[in-house]
């Protein structure tokens, strides 16, 4: 994934539009969704370390584009979600 080029735009409750940057995605087939998680451009800049990170579900749609994103329900998605970050956040130690 080349982090350059992936953004999306996310709406916020309030209706305002936020430009994120995707961190990474990966699938479930536990269940049966696949996650994108992402954080505001500009973020990077103000301090690494407090970086909020967000997640969302999204199921593709069939021509490939993203589907919608869904905000995640349950608690075993987000401990899944969190593995899945420590993981992703630990390779990126590694390899600097």
């Amino acid at each position: 994934m080349d982090h350059g080029e992936n953004n999306i735009t996310v709406v916020d409750e309030n209706g305002n539009e936020q430009l994120c940057e995707v961190l990474f995605t990966f699938d479930s087939e536990e269940f049966g969704k696949s996650y994108v998680l992402y954080y505001p451009i500009g973020a990077e800049e103000d301090d690494a370390d407090d970086i909020e990170i967000h997640a969302s579900a999204f199921i593709p749609t069939e021509d490939g584009e993203d589907g919608e994103l869904m905000p995640i329900e349950t608690d075993e998605e987000w401990d899944m979600i969190e593995e899945m970050l420590n993981t992703f956040l630990e390779e990126q130690e590694d390899e600097e």
